[in-house]
């Protein structure tokens, strides 16, 4: 059973330029004067637009005591699939997409088919395609446009609240005053003990869209630790890329 639930950690994880175009996104000047609305206007303007992306992940892993370090290649077609493939050797696999998550590993032959509910689990909020996408875009993972916020500077980055908190539900944004990207997004259910917050330690411009380069998931359920880290290297934009994927037959389903 620890084979599979390290694929599923390993999944969690990610879930026309080369990266020579790729640069660090500054810190430019900051405005601390706009409004909430304002803020969420400038945030939502650097959407990034692409159709496809590709890049290699660096990831690191600490769950506890035990830390685990893998690299990934993945390939995205937007608002349509993931895909993830385990390097230098193709051992794992996986395919995300917003109807199921799918994934095999050659290493004890035993695949899943199935939905978001194992994934939601093990980061302690709900999860579905478009947050998965979202994550690892920067973006936020309940859209902004969907609520009423508040907004205050809190160490010298715009924080965004939601005007009335749900109670079972508290949201937390830090955005960055002169790129308006999201720099930490949290998310408490203090009635269930779990926190999830996501840092963005930096961007990369590619192809004059701002993707992260550095991701850090944190994730807490009573006294039960996650923590993921991710380095995107190598990210290419609009490139014709191929999707395979194909459980192979004779392997094992394995329930989650």
């Amino acid at each position: 059973m620890k084979t599979h639930y390290y694929t599923i950690l390993l999944l969690l994880s990610l879930m026309a330029l080369n990266c020579k175009s790729s640069k660090s996104l500054g810190t430019g000047e900051a405005n601390y004067n706009l409004s909430a609305k304002q803020v969420i206007r400038e945030n939502i303007k650097r959407t990034p637009e692409f159709k496809t992306l590709a890049s290699r992940v660096k990831i690191n892993i600490v769950d506890g005591k035990t830390s685990k370090g893998y690299t990934v290649n993945l390939r995205m077609e937007k608002d349509k699939k993931i895909l993830l493939t385990s390097s230098p050797i193709s051992l794992v696999k996986a395919l995300i997409t917003p109807d199921k998550v799918s994934f095999y590993n050659k290493l004890d032959n035993t695949y899943f088919d199935g939905d978001y509910t194992y994934l939601s689990k093990l980061l302690g909020t709900e999860l579905d395609f478009q947050k998965v996408q979202n994550l690892l875009l920067g973006e936020a993972l309940y859209n902004l446009k969907d609520d009423s916020y508040k907004t205050f500077i809190h160490e010298k980055k715009y924080a965004l609240q939601p005007k009335r908190q749900s109670e079972l539900l508290e949201i937390f944004y830090l955005l960055s005053p002169s790129h308006f990207k999201i720099e930490s997004q949290q998310i408490s259910q203090s009635s269930l003990l779990r926190h999830l917050q996501i840092d963005y330690l930096q961007y990369q411009e590619v192809a004059k869209q701002s993707l992260p380069e550095r991701i850090k998931v944190f994730a807490v359920e009573a006294n039960e630790e996650l923590m993921v880290e991710m380095e995107f290297k190598g990210v290419s934009l609009n490139e014709n890329l191929r999707f395979p994927f194909k459980i192979p037959s004779g392997y094992d389903e394995i329930q989650l």
